[in-house]
């Protein structure tokens, strides 16, 4: 059994179904030179599309391994 990593658990959540669910960087500052299409799509939240990221990040997760 493998000890969280604490970055992954604050940045990262699992939904119900199992996919990992994070948001993307970039939104904290310096919007005034950003398009605010841009700015609007970063609200949004993104979903883990590579497989291998996403089973090594479910083993370092909390309760990652048991859903």
């Amino acid at each position: 059994m493998l000890k969280t990593k604490k970055g992954v658990a604050k940045r990262f959540k699992l939904t119900k179904k199992g996919k990992i669910k994070y948001y993307a960087g970039g939104k904290s500052h310096l919007q005034t030179n950003k398009d605010s299409k841009r700015v609007r799509n970063l609200r949004k939240g993104r979903t883990v599309a590579n497989k291998k990221s996403a089973k090594y990040l479910k083993r370092v997760m909390p309760y990652g391994s048991t859903r």
